[in-house]
């Protein structure tokens, strides 16, 4: 089924022989298939797609010509739960204790986190959080908060001896 004109056929052929990115030139031979009067499902039987691949390289070609076969970019955060403004909204809520010179507790930020996006996550989730908005890491604590100072000092006084 012939629907492309000669000139068409001539600009595809030609953009064939360009360095183009496999998901298109692709598309450019599924049109090019067609012009030649295989069927659609011949089609992705020979390219080894699906036949509704081959229908949107059609209706792409059809719509909008050789540029609209070019592959769609990707880009940006694929598996965000939060976009960033809402991140930056979240961790508002946290700035005020941390400006103050208070420690920000992960587990306390981890639970905020998921209960704004609805279930649960890892640690590293909200890590990558603090990273992305320019908070450096936690400080480990000084000291722990059961220590026995008495017990410190004698284990100081001893070791030498035995030693």
């Amino acid at each position: 089924m012939v629907k492309c004109t000669r000139r068409q056929i001539r600009e595809l052929k030609t953009a064939l022989r360009w360095k183009l990115p496999a998901a298109q030139r692709e598309r450019i031979q599924m049109v090019l298939l067609r012009e030649s009067g295989m069927t659609q499902p011949a089609i992705a039987a020979a390219m080894g797609v699906s036949l509704s691949t081959v229908n949107r390289a059609h209706i792409a070609f059809n719509h909008g010509g050789i540029k609209a076969l070019k592959p769609k970019p990707i880009g940006g955060r694929q598996r965000e739960n939060m976009t960033v403004a809402e991140e930056r909204v979240l961790l508002a809520r946290f700035a005020k204790a941390a400006g103050a010179g208070e420690m920000l507790n992960i587990h306390d930020l981890k639970a905020a986190y998921e209960k704004a996006i609805g279930h649960e996550t890892s640690n590293s989730t909200v890590y990558n959080l603090l990273d992305r908005h320019g908070w450096r890491k936690l400080m480990p604590r000084p000291f722990h908060p059961k220590r026995d100072l008495a017990a410190q000092d004698a284990f100081k006084k001893t070791i030498f001896q035995m030693l």
